[in-house]
C-alpha cells in the first residue's frame, strides 16, 4: 500500500492506494513543519490519521508526503516524524513545489506553479525543482496570488481607479468600510488570508473592464517577476492551486501576452500526484 499526503497549512489530503486502485481518500487537519512542532504533528498523525488507516486494515509500505513548510532543510525532521509513526514503511517528505510539479509535469520538463493564497514557481527537470524565484510572500512578492489580488482591488476601491458603484457594491456585499478594511489588513492576524479570501467578489465582476485588467495585469506581474528568470518560454508552465483553476482564462490572456503557454492546471495536487506515484507501481 501506498500513501500519499498533499498538506497545506490548513487541511491535509491523504490517498491509499493499492494494486486494485484507490483503497480510500482522508482528510487530517494541515501539517506544517515551520510553523508547527514536533509534539503536535506527531499528535495530528497518531490521534487523526491512525485510527482511520486502522478501520481500513491497511498496512503502509510507502509513504510520500508533499507539503507547505517543508523546506529542504526539514525534509529530514518531517520524514523522521513520519516515519516514527510508520516505522515498516519506506518514507520520503519534500515540499509542496515538488509535489506541484510531480503533479502537472509528470516526468517531464516544466515550469510549476502554486497560486492559491500565496504564489510559488520553479523550474523542473522531470526529476526535481532545479530553479526557483523566491516568492517573498504577500507583502514582498506572491505576484498573482489571491492576496495580492485582494490587496489590488482594495487599493483600487479606495484609490478612485475603480467605478464608485463597485466600491458601493463591495461595501454592502462584505459589511466592510474603509477603517474595517485598514484594522483587517493592519491590525489583526493572517491579513493574507483575508485578502485572498475577496478572491470570490473579483471573480463575480470580471466583466467589470477595469477588473478584468487588473487581474490580468497581476498574472503578468507573475510571468514577468518569477517565470521570465528560468528564460525557457519553450516550457509549458502547468499550476495548482484555486486562484489559478477559477481564472484559467485570465491566466492564459497573461501568459499569452509575456510568450508563455499553460499547461495543465489543477485546483489540488493530489489526483495528479496520485497518478505519478500509480504510474511507478
Amino acid at each position: 500500500m501506498k500513501l500519499i499526503a498533499d498538506s497545506g497549512s490548513t487541511k491535509t489530503d491523504w490517498v491509499l492506494i493499492g494494486g486494485a486502485g484507490i483503497r480510500a481518500r482522508l482528510k487530517t487537519q494541515g501539517i506544517n513543519p515551520f510553523h508547527q512542532s514536533e509534539d503536535d504533528i506527531l499528535a495530528i498523525l497518531r490521534v487523526e490519521l491512525l485510527p482511520q488507516l486502522s478501520d481500513l486494515d491497511a498496512p503502509v509500505s510507502w509513504l510520500h508526503f508533499y507539503g507547505s513548510g517543508v523546506r529542504p532543510e526539514l525534509e529530514p525532521l518531517m520524514a523522521g516524524l513520519l516515519q516514527q509513526v510508520f516505522p515498516q514503511a519506506q518514507v520520503d517528505a519534500h515540499g509542496d513545489l515538488l509535489g506541484a510539479a510531480r503533479a502537472v509535469c509528470g516526468r517531464h520538463e516544466g515550469i510549476a506553479s502554486i497560486i492559491g493564497t500565496g504564489a510559488n514557481s520553479g523550474l523542473y527537470d522531470g526529476r526535481r525543482i532545479v530553479q526557483n524565484t523566491p516568492p517573498l510572500g504577500y507583502i514582498l512578492g506572491d505576484e498573482g496570488s489571491g492576496a495580492v489580488l485582494g490587496r489590488q482591488l482594495l487599493n483600487a476601491l479606495y484609490k478612485g481607479l475603480l467605478p464608485a458603484a463597485l466600491r458601493e457594491t463591495f461595501e454592502q456585499h462584505t459589511g466592510l468600510q474603509m477603517a474595517d478594511v485598514v484594522s483587517r489588513v493592519y491590525r489583526q492576524p493572517m491579513p493574507n488570508r483575508f485578502l485572498a479570501s475577496l478572491s470570490p467578489f473579483i471573480h463575480e465582476h470580471l466583466d467589470v473592464p477595469e477588473v478584468s485588467r487588473m487581474v490580468v495585469g497581476c498574472f503578468c506581474d507573475f510571468f514577468r517577476r518569477n517565470v521570465v528568470r528560468y528564460q525557457r518560454p519553450d516550457l509549458p508552465v502547468g499550476f495548482v492551486g484555486s486562484i489559478a483553476y477559477y481564472y484559467q482564462e485570465q491566466l492564459s490572456q497573461a501568459a499569452a501576452a509575456e510568450g508563455f503557454t499553460v499547461g495543465t492546471v489543477l485546483q489540488s495536487p493530489i489526483d495528479g500526484l496520485l497518478a505519478y506515484h500509480q504510474s511507478q507501481q
